[in-house]
C-alpha cells in the first residue's frame, strides 16, 4: 500500500499521451491499481488517471458516481485499461469540474451527455457500456488525461474558472438564483 505523488498542473506528464498496455503481466497491474485507489481515496477524488501519478499507462480508475455511498459500506472502484470512448449523440451539458492535479480550482466544462465506452479490466476481460450524466462526465474527464488534455481546455466559458471557494460564492450562487 502506497500513497502516490499526484502530478500538478504544469508538470509535463499531464500533457503527454499515454501508451497502451499490451501485456498486463509485464507490469504489476494489481499493485498499480491498489496504490492508485489508495491515492484517490486519500485525496478524496472521484477518479484518477495513470499520468496523474507519473505513470505512462493507458488506464484510469474511478468511483461509480451512480452508487450512493450509503448504499455500500465499501467504496466500489472501477478500472478501465486501454479505454475507448465515443459520444452517443451531439447533446452536451455544462457542469462544474475539479481535478486532483489542479487542487482548489473549479471550472465550468462542456461534455457530451451520453457516451459509450469499451476497455479491458484487471484480468484482461473486455468491458463495454453506455453511461450518461455525471458517470459520462467522469469517464470523459479521466479519458482526457490519457490524451494529455486537462479540463481547463474544455471550459464552456473562459471566465468560469477559478478558486473553488470563489466559484461557490459567486458563480454557483448566481446559477441557483437564476433557476428560482
Amino acid at each position: 500500500m502506497a500513497i502516490l505523488k499526484i502530478a500538478k498542473l504544469g508538470h509535463p506528464v499531464l500533457v503527454n499521451k499515454t501508451k497502451e498496455i499490451n501485456k498486463l503481466h509485464d507490469i504489476d497491474i494489481k499493485k498499480i491499481i491498489y496504490d492508485m485507489s489508495e491515492t484517490m481515496i486519500d485525496a478524496n477524488g472521484i477518479g484518477l488517471a495513470a499520468p496523474q501519478v507519473h505513470l505512462n499507462h493507458r488506464l484510469f480508475i474511478y468511483r461509480n458516481p451512480d452508487v450512493e455511498e450509503e448504499e455500500e459500506e465499501k467504496i466500489k472502484i472501477s478500472v478501465l485499461i486501454n479505454p475507448l470512448i465515443e459520444k452517443i449523440s451531439e447533446e452536451t451539458e455544462d457542469d462544474w469540474e475539479g481535478c486532483l492535479s489542479i487542487p482548489g480550482m473549479s471550472g465550468l466544462v462542456r461534455r457530451f451527455k451520453r457516451i459509450k465506452y469499451s476497455a479491458i479490466d484487471l484480468n484482461g476481460d473486455k468491458l463495454s457500456g453506455e453511461v450518461e450524466g455525471i458517470h459520462a462526465r467522469v469517464l470523459q474527464h479521466e479519458f482526457d488525461h490519457l490524451n494529455g488534455i486537462l479540463y481547463t481546455s474544455r471550459l464552456a466559458d473562459k471566465r468560469a474558472f477559478g478558486f473553488s471557494e470563489e466559484i461557490e460564492k459567486f458563480w454557483k450562487k448566481n446559477d441557483k438564483e437564476k433557476s428560482k
